[in-house]
């Protein structure tokens, strides 16, 4: 079974109130839309919204859904200098089920049938030997690196080679990682010690990370034109 960990928190300072704004004509904003992403996936049991957000409190009061859990986070636990690990620590105390999905509200390309892959693919690798599931992003172009002042990624010799021998890297886009609790609580991670690397793609691994990216998303989110 699926434990969502799906956290907010007020004083958003690089995009204001980001969460919870109108985005794209929604009321509720990017918050309303996960949460509904989410209730409509097949496979998740239980979403915990991690806030300490009154306003995010009561878009997600206004579902009426069983499913939808809230946890008022503590305060130490919803500052812009709380480090990560200390979150991470804190989500596996909270969460009912063994498997946990951390993902956010800023990935709303991430729809509910994406989830269902996502997590399809986390019980599958299990059973070929992973441990846990995060998404990524291909990157299969020429990477430069300043300080050596060359490509990073070529596999011979040739200076410019082409593309398609250039070694792939991954970008984390932070939209899903999923891991056991078990793991959680050895590890103070939110992977394992091998992750199965489920590449996103299209959109599904746009971040809102940015004022810019609020907007670009909100016009690209529009010109989808379905029912997210």
């Amino acid at each position: 079974m699926i434990s969502v960990f799906l956290p907010t928190r007020k004083g958003s300072e690089r995009v204001l109130r980001k969460n919870t704004r109108d985005f794209a004509g929604i009321k509720g904003g990017l918050l309303k839309i996960k949460l509904d992403q989410l209730l409509k996936s097949k496979k998740v049991d239980e979403i915990i919204l991690s806030t300490d957000d009154d306003v995010s409190i009561a878009i997600a009061e206004e579902l009426r859904d069983s499913k939808i859990k809230i946890v008022k986070r503590p305060v130490h636990l919803a500052k812009s200098e709380t480090k990560l690990i200390d979150l991470v620590d804190y989500v596996p105390g909270i969460c009912s089920h063994e498997n946990i999905l951390w993902t956010h509200v800023t990935s709303p390309f991430v729809n509910s049938k994406e989830y269902d892959r996502i997590i399809h693919n986390y019980f599958e690798g299990l059973l070929q030997g992973y441990d846990s599931l995060m998404t990524v992003k291909s990157i299969r172009n020429f990477i430069w690196d300043e300080l050596k002042n060359d490509i990073v990624n070529r596999i011979n010799e040739e200076k410019w080679p082409r593309t398609q021998d250039l070694r792939v890297f991954y970008e984390i886009d932070s939209a899903v990682f999923i891991n056991s609790k078990e793991n959680y609580i050895e590890f103070h991670d939110r992977i394992g010690n091998k992750p199965f690397l489920f590449e996103s793609k299209g959109l599904c691994s746009f971040d809102v990370d940015w004022e810019e990216d609020f907007k670009t998303a909100e016009i690209l989110f529009s010109a989808i034109n379905e029912r997210y």
